[in-house]
């Protein structure tokens, strides 16, 4: 008898697909306007949704992952309209929606693994829009996952936590965040 073919799922797959995107991108083989259509093509590939209980950092990165595909992609759809279109705005409010759920299951994140082993600081970053309003969050025992954010809220809690240093630092993905797409 054959040992049966083991099939990842869906969560394992989107995670497996998001790191050979990051490969394909820091090689250079992907442009980061492929890098997030690819990422939600593979969302809406998988029909994958968020988990509605975040209760390990796996759940968490996986929501925070699958929130800033979908806010990216919407931002990208609305800056490739003009100014007047309507559309864009739609687009906007969108990206919007989706970038404060990330902000939400990011603070759920963070209140889990108790504010420990967090690195937080503001990027160096090209776009006058951003500069000291980006802020990257490094989860140390995690693989140093690296996360990002403008929430305020979100800001002071780091900031009351005392894991937040106001010395603007190069991001740790510094070619993804500031290369414009």
């Amino acid at each position: 008898m054959s040992p049966k073919k083991i099939i990842p799922n869906k969560f394992e797959q989107f995670l497996s697909n998001r790191n050979s995107l990051i490969q394909q991108y820091s090689k250079g083989d992907l442009s980061k306007e492929e890098f997030i259509e690819e990422n939600y093509r593979c969302i809406t590939a998988l029909d994958i949704k968020p988990f509605s209980k975040i209760d390990n950092v796996k759940k968490a990165i996986y929501n925070y992952q699958y929130y800033n595909v979908l806010a990216k992609y919407y931002q990208k759809k609305a800056h490739n309209l003009g100014k007047r279109n309507e559309g864009r705005y739609d687009f906007l409010e969108l990206s919007n929606h989706f970038y404060s759920k990330k902000d939400n299951v990011t603070i759920k994140l963070l209140k889990l693994i108790d504010f420990c082993g967090v690195d937080a600081y503001y990027v160096k970053v090209k776009s006058s829009n951003l500069k000291k309003k980006l802020f990257e969050i490094v989860l140390k025992d995690y693989d140093d996952i690296i996360l990002h954010s403008k929430n305020k809220v979100l800001l002071n809690m780091l900031i009351d936590e005392n894991v937040f240093s106001f010395e603007e630092r190069r991001s740790l993905v510094d070619s993804y965040i500031n290369q414009k797409y």
